[in-house]
């Protein structure tokens, strides 16, 4: 079976290499010219990294990547623990793989080499995907330089302004959250003593939260700060901002957060909108996958593990049935759906936890997690083994 995959991202690339790990042939189509070294932090739970664990993709994952040694929740502004649980031999114990930290680049690129050695010619750069049309044949991609490529199925990883979508669905309808979230990278020798700790740190305050955690094997601090504001923005993680905004959003907060602002060579903000769920995925034999399917708020930490565990789903489906598609990537959608549409509601529901205001707010939110922090640690796990646990790879075919 030719599976085009429209996207060569972390979803797309996912999708590819657990193509061939179940016997199909995938193709993917990529808009930009080059596997370039861009973008920030991302996490990879331990729900994403048993699919790499079936890849064989362990070792090469972490060889560039960061193991936190907790997780944590401060204030922001005083540093004040709210709790500190242990996360790096815990997570392989409790969820059954490890809990990494990595650079979206290194991330992208260890995927992309995967794949190139195994199908040297199953990624195809700087070529854009315009519409596509189903026939009895399959499904044909009409490409901007003119090109059709035809295939037996397509999947839509082509992000948040998927071209596919829009075909199957139409433009959607972003709603702005009224957050703008600043991304910031500073290398960890720079920042001397106010180095964040080695951990995945939840900062927390009024109007605005922040995440730091650690990158390329400890060499890089990454902060996501995210502030309450009321003008709308343009829905783009790439666009330059200006570092005096920056701090001034988030003046008074811990040493920690300041020091990465102004160590950083260049920051970037984007705003963020949320939409409600799609209802549905697939037409025929077409389907989609990761951001063009659940786009989500960054709050959970699972955009682009929800990317991967589809990848692995939609293989397995085609590669179960492929004399029949459609029901292939029916099964694909009844599989995710659900999971998906729940990570998409607890993402929203933390940027309301995060961003407390009012004293009393703050106690009746700050003050559980405190003390569960003390007294019951491992519930703070506990109400994470749905996330985590899951096992994609375990999951019946058909």
């Amino acid at each position: 079976m030719k599976v085009l995959i429209a996207g060569g991202g972390i979803g797309g690339l996912t999708t590819a290499l657990c193509c061939l790990h179940h016997g199909l042939d995938p193709h993917i189509i990529e808009r930009a010219p080059a596997i370039s070294d861009v973008g920030a932090g991302i996490q990879i739970p331990p729900n994403a990294m048993r699919i790499f664990g079936a890849l064989g993709m362990t070792d090469r994952i972490m060889r560039d990547s960061f193991a936190p040694d907790a997780i944590e929740a401060r204030m922001g502004r005083s540093g004040r623990h709210l709790f500190r649980i242990p996360l790096q031999d815990y997570a392989q114990d409790r969820w059954g793989a490890p809990y990494l930290h990595i650079h979206r680049a290194d991330y992208v690129r260890a995927l992309a080499d995967a794949l190139l050695e195994r199908a040297p010619n199953a990624l195809r750069l700087g070529i854009s995907v315009q519409s596509h049309i189903q026939s009895a044949n399959g499904v044909t991609l009409q490409c901007d330089n003119g090109e059709r490529v035809l295939g037996d199925a397509l999947i839509g990883a082509d992000g948040i302004h998927s071209a596919v979508r829009t075909q199957m669905l139409g433009p959607d309808t972003p709603c702005f959250t009224g957050n703008v979230a600043w991304r910031a990278i500073a290398p960890i020798h720079a920042l001397g003593e106010f180095a964040p700790p080695p951990t995945a740190c939840l900062w927390m305050g009024p109007n605005r939260h922040a995440v730091t955690y650690r990158l390329r094997r400890g060499e890089l601090a990454n902060l996501v700060a995210v502030v309450e504001r009321d003008d709308w923005q343009g829905e783009s993680w790439s666009t330059e901002g200006d570092k005096a905004d920056a701090i001034a959003d988030f003046a008074g907060w811990d040493p920690m957060i300041m020091r990465i602002l102004e160590e950083s060579d260049t920051l970037y903000r984007w705003a963020l909108f949320d939409r409600d769920p799609f209802p549905r995925w697939t037409d025929g034999s077409v389907a989609l996958l990761g951001d063009a399917a659940h786009p989500m708020l960054p709050f959970m930490a699972q955009g682009a593990a929800m990317a991967v565990e589809d990848g692995w789903a939609v293989a397995t489906e085609l590669a179960t049935t492929p004399d029949n598609v459609p029901a292939a990537l029916t099964r694909y959608q009844n599989r995710r759906f659900a999971r998906a549409s729940r990570v998409q509601a607890g993402s929203r529901a933390n940027a309301r936890t995060f961003h407390k205001s009012s004293r009393p707010s703050q106690l009746l939110t700050y003050g559980p997690m405190w003390l569960a922090g003390r007294i019951l640690p491992k519930a703070i796990h506990a109400r994470q083994d749905w996330l985590y646990s899951h096992d994609e790879t375990a999951i019946t075919q058909g």
